[in-house]
């Protein structure tokens, strides 16, 4: 019917744009460099259609980091041990942690460009304020020596920041599972139980999933 047609061109816009703006990032330099008018034209859409359905440039990118948290949020929410509900909080700290850090690996420009848009303060995010509660309603129910709870949320994000990530696998040359090993050996120091080694020896690179 005629009155349904704006609102199928607005959803094959978004679409479009989201899968423009997904690319761009993937294959840029800096997360900088992509502007809404390189996505516009690579979604063969006008920048005034990108404005009306994100808003602005941070609309955008939270709304293409919503689609791809979608499936660790219904994890996290539904899912099974050790990621879900399921499990105890000591098992589920290391488990949300290690999933956040899958996904900056996994979107390393995304990520860089979404902690961007906090303004003079990456912690104003909202996709940081999610997992800092998460994190501290856990950690006040697990047994340890893990103090604040609230302060100890934040030490633990702060290892899976995307700058950071940045760091260790462009300069450092870390592998994938370096990373993963090392932040369950310092969460595991936190929560005061066994620590795996910090530095396991090299692995080959490979596109393994948490």
């Amino acid at each position: 019917m005629p009155e349904r047609r704006p609102r199928k061109d607005a959803a094959r816009n978004r679409a479009a744009a989201l899968a423009a703006a997904d690319t761009l990032f993937s294959r840029s330099r800096s997360p900088e460099d992509v502007t809404m008018a390189d996505i516009a034209a690579a979604a063969g859409v006008g920048k005034a259609t990108l404005f009306r359905a994100f808003g602005d440039r941070t609309g955008l990118i939270h709304a293409l980091c919503e689609t791809r948290l979608e499936a660790i949020r219904d994890a996290v929410e539904e899912g099974p041990p050790p990621l879900g509900p399921g499990a105890q909080p000591v098992e589920r700290v290391p488990a949300v942690l290690d999933a956040v850090l899958c996904f900056k690996l996994d979107n390393r420009h995304l990520a860089l460009a979404l902690e961007g848009t906090g303004g003079d303060s990456p912690y104003r995010t909202n996709h940081y304020e999610r997992w800092h509660a998460l994190l501290e309603d856990l950690l006040q129910q697990t047994p340890g020596p893990t103090g604040d709870a609230g302060f100890t949320a934040h030490a633990l994000l702060a290892a899976t920041r995307a700058d950071l990530v940045e760091h260790l696998t462009g300069e450092e040359r870390a592998s994938r599972e370096e990373l993963r090993g090392q932040l369950a050996a310092f969460t595991a120091r936190v929560l005061g139980g066994p620590a795996r080694p910090e530095r396991p020896r090299r692995a080959a690179r490979s596109p393994i999933t948490p």
